[in-house]
């Protein structure tokens, strides 16, 4: 098949402009070559704007909050809800986010995705100001985890787009390019802060509405849908009865958690723990973002190691390394050492953001060892994998969160939480052992 031919031999569909590929098959090289590579690349594109985007939404309570000075009257355990909010609503909607791909097409939701977003923007640009009630704001959040749904929607299209051999590379450079608007969204708030103050939160979300109506037509007219996803919607309900599945959303929490619930908390942590180097907001704003920024930009790097080495190897790497770089934060936390803090910090992230490429990268490998002899079979199972361990990831953010409230409110300090995420992270490293490394298991589980 000619790469012409791949790029308008579709069925008849009365679907959004038609945009749909009949035959795709990205593991034959002729066909990779003959046109495959560039369609697949150009849907990577405008999946990463848009995702970037969601990510921006979905993370504009971490910035909001820093806005919410006196003159609101609420108080850290209230921010740290209002953070808690989106991680959660966001996280839910991962699982129908995935079925929406093989419902629609991953081109048609990613259009729709990127529309709900308008509403969080607009929403929150209108009514955040001082007088408004914890419970419009509660609202409020909430909205903007539509934000969090479209990674998964995002990353089981990519997945669909290419070879085995590129997974890693592709999965880590879309959830990267996403993860970025973490950071992204924390630089506008600085930017906000700078140079209109801090009375003026609603900018921060309006400067997203015309972005947001940029990603929805560049994915109307740049992107495509994959017929043969459209048959993949018993893939969830067949993942589910996985024992893969449940072990990597556990790992999950430990890599993607630790990065959305990190990325969320670490505005209000610095202003509470360290509230007299950190004053007014704008001070944390110029730390927030590097940590985020720093986790994005190595998730392709994880699973370009995870391609090379194996990704159990890397993942049980990097839970062992966390454990020391949360160690480092409880030590430097009880010492009030704020270099050593912000050290293990950002260290905190960027080994969050390597965990998140090396574990993706698991989920397919695992189940092409399986199912060695039906790659469809694999594919398939694959893909439901990424959405259920996306959407339970997700709510390792909440976890971190609430985590921090109630460390907060019972001993007006941290330590509790730090102890928590150690331990999480020693329990990951036994079970990536246990399950993926163990000697015996190597043979059967190449990973």
């Amino acid at each position: 098949m000619t790469a012409t031919a791949v790029a308008v031999d579709r069925p008849s569909s009365k679907t959004l402009g038609g945009h749909w590929i009949d035959d795709w098959n990205p593991e034959d090289p002729t066909f990779w070559a003959n046109g495959g590579a560039r369609i697949a690349k150009r849907n990577l594109i405008f999946s990463i704007f848009s995702e970037h985007i969601g990510f921006s939404v979905w993370s504009l309570w971490s910035v909001m909050v820093l806005f919410l000075g006196p003159a609101y009257g609420f108080d850290p355990a209230q921010k740290f809800l209002l953070t808690a909010v989106p991680t959660l609503v966001g996280a839910g909607l991962r699982i129908p986010y995935t079925f929406a791909v093989a419902r629609f097409g991953g081109r048609n939701w990613t259009i729709v995705s990127a529309s709900l977003l308008l509403i969080p923007s607009i929403l929150i640009a209108l009514l955040v100001e001082p007088g408004v009630s914890f419970t419009t704001l509660l609202i409020l959040a909430a909205t903007a985890g539509v934000g969090g749904g479209n990674f998964a929607s995002s990353m089981a299209n990519i997945n669909a787009f290419f070879p085995n051999r590129y997974k890693g590379w592709a999965l880590g450079i879309n959830a990267g390019g996403g993860n970025i608007g973490v950071a992204a969204v924390q630089l506008v708030g600085l930017f906000t802060l700078a140079v209109f103050g801090a009375g003026h939160p609603g900018i921060v979300a309006g400067i997203y509405i015309p972005l947001i109506v940029l990603a929805t037509l560049g994915s109307a007219v740049w992107m495509d849908n994959l017929s043969q996803a459209r048959n993949e919607k018993r893939g969830m309900r067949d993942a589910v009865k996985e024992g893969h599945t449940w072990v990597m959303s556990l790992l999950y929490i430990g890599t993607f958690g630790s990065f959305i619930g990190f990325g969320f908390a670490f505005g209000q942590v610095l202003q509470v723990q360290f509230a007299t180097q950190f004053d007014t907001p704008i001070k944390a704003a110029y730390l927030t973002f590097l940590g985020p920024l720093l986790g994005s930009l190595i998730r392709p790097v994880g699973g370009a190691l995870a391609d090379r080495l194996g990704g159990a190897r890397v993942t049980f790497v990097n839970f062992i390394a966390m454990a020391v770089g949360a160690s480092i934060v409880l030590i430097a936390a009880q010492q009030r050492s704020l270099p050593l803090y912000i050290a293990g910090f950002i260290t905190l992230f960027v080994l969050s953001g390597l965990g998140n490429g090396s574990t993706y990268k698991m989920i397919p490998a695992i189940f092409k060892a399986k199912y060695a002899d039906d790659e469809h079979q694999a594919r398939r199972i694959s893909g439901a994998v990424i959405g259920i361990a996306g959407a339970i990831g997700a709510v390792g953010g909440v976890l971190v969160n609430l985590a921090f409230r109630q460390s907060f409110l019972a001993t007006k300090e941290a330590d509790a939480a730090y102890l928590a995420f150690i331990g999480f992270y020693a329990l990951c490293v036994l079970v990536t052992w246990a399950v993926y490394l163990r000697p015996g298991v190597r043979k059967t589980i190449a990973v």
